[in-house]
């Protein structure tokens, strides 16, 4: 086995039971590609000094040896998304108000990582406090894609997905409020995981009630190794209200043979805009599934569009004038927050509890719509992104097929459906593009239904192979 950091997590997790690898091989493996290829993609931040990383993979190694191995993740490097507190590490959000700012506790799910036996090996990076799916910041700059680096690698997972698909970590944490595990997974050809909203908790800022449009989420290089860390991360805990209990998922791996109907949401019967190519590589897509047995069809949810991106906008700013006020409220830190806060602060404020209140009753329809579809389909699939990776050195694209992208995020808004209604989704490669640019879409579930999406996953997993590709790296 000449480079331990290609396994998967599932056959790194076999290799170190069967004791044909310790975590002080797997380690010094990643730290290696680390120092070869993280120069250049910048995926990984506020790394841990490399000698205190193998003396903690030796820890583990001897505590395997003397039978007191513990945890779904022993020995595992992870490193954490920079909007996570971890514990000792440096966690900037991606601000320069926080470059210094080295807390002294975990989130919840960080917590939970650690207690499973992983190694935290530092940082992914992100936007700027999340905003937007493109991963730069002025602390520690762009990440760039592994398959091409003058392209973006999404965000705001952005640093997780490249991490992955670069082999510098087996797994990683993200978090999705507006794709942010999605866009990722397709621009870097991997597997994101938004769970159903509850799933996995987090430590509550100021409101642990209004707010239920982000949450956690695994990524992975297999379906396989998102479930393994989804179980780590998932459960109640008393200090998250939305947080509920859960039992252990697992994949069922005869799902297929049971067919099913996918309808096959597309451009939204017009409304939303594509960049060339991106919904004939999610066709093509489709195609696996009904060579697995699934009925495919075409469906359009009886719903404006416009009304739904109109309450997303409303309840995101609000939520984010909420957040960030006192940021922005203080001259000594408002110019370093970046324009797009800026504008969804000034947004914000200028909205009142009457718009929130009939955004959340707009939200709610929405929810009963796509209710009365899965009256009809097991399953829904959505591209995962409306472009392909774009230019690292531009913010956001300002144009899609000709259509002027009015806001930072317009483009991407084939990723509110989910969010706003809180279900599960599981993002998947959907293929490359002539110049070798990766895509994906999003199979999404009805409520709850995240072991049957990640099953069906699990099924399109197998019968592909685009998970297995590796990028041209140097």
């Amino acid at each position: 086995m000449s480079d331990p950091s290609f396994l998967s997590l599932t056959e790194l997790l076999q290799s170190f039971s069967e004791g044909h690898l310790t975590a002080e091989a797997v380690m010094v493996s990643c730290l290696d590609r680390i120092d070869r290829f993280n120069p250049d993609i910048n995926a990984l931040v506020s790394l841990r000094p490399r000698e205190a990383l193998i003396a903690e993979a030796r820890a583990k190694d001897a505590e395997r040896r003397e039978g007191r191995a513990h945890g779904a993740l022993h020995g595992v490097p992870i490193a954490i998304k920079d909007l996570s507190e971890a514990k000792g590490i440096l966690c900037t959000y991606g601000s320069p108000l926080f470059h210094d700012y080295v807390p002294d506790f975990d989130d919840i799910q960080v917590e939970r990582i650690r207690d499973a036996g992983a190694i935290i090996i530092g940082k992914t990076n992100t936007p700027e406090w999340g905003f937007g799916s493109h991963s730069y910041n002025p602390v520690f700059g762009v990440t760039r894609n592994p398959w091409d680096q003058a392209r973006s690698a999404g965000g705001s997972s952005g640093g997780a997905g490249a991490a992955l698909a670069a082999r510098l970590v087996p797994v990683a944490d993200g978090s999705d409020m507006m794709g942010s595990l999605r866009n990722p997974a397709a621009f870097n050809n991997v597997v994101g995981f938004r769970p159903s909203f509850g799933r996995i908790p987090a430590l509550p800022g100021r409101d642990a009630y209004l707010n239920q449009l982000a949450t956690l989420g695994p990524m992975g290089r297999s379906v396989e190794d998102v479930v393994t860390l989804l179980n780590v991360q998932s459960g109640f805990d008393a200090r998250d209200p939305s947080s509920f209990e859960s039992v252990p998922l697992s994949l069922d791996r005869d799902i297929a043979k049971k067919g099913g109907r996918i309808g096959w949401l597309g451009d939204f019967a017009g409304h939303l805009p594509f960049e060339p190519g991106v919904l004939e590589l999610n066709e093509k897509a489709l195609g696996v599934f009904e060579r697995l047995g699934f009925v495919i069809e075409p469906v359009q949810v009886d719903f404006d569009m416009d009304r739904l991106w109109w309450a997303w906008t409303t309840l995101r700013s609000f939520f984010t004038a909420g957040s960030m006020r006192d940021y922005y409220e203080d001259p000594g830190r408002r110019g370093s927050l970046k324009p797009e806060i800026l504008y969804e602060v000034r947004s914000g404020l200028r909205i009142t509890a009457a718009d929130v209140y009939e955004a959340s009753a707009v939200r709610t329809a929405w929810y009963q719509a796509l209710m009365k579809v899965y009256e009809r389909f097991d399953f829904l699939v959505a591209p995962a992104a409306q472009v392909l990776p774009f230019d690292a050195d531009i913010p956001w694209p300002r144009e899609i097929a000709g259509k002027h992208m009015d806001t930072y995020h317009r483009w991407m808004e084939v990723v509110i459906g989910p969010s706003m209604a809180g279900l599960p989704v599981a993002a998947l490669p959907a293929g490359f593009s002539p110049q070798g640019l990766p895509n994906g879409f999003q199979l999404i579930g009805p409520p709850r239904s995240d072991a049957s999406v990640l099953s069906v996953a699990a099924a399109y997993e197998a019968a592909t192979d685009w998970l297995r590709q590796m990028p041209p790296l140097a």
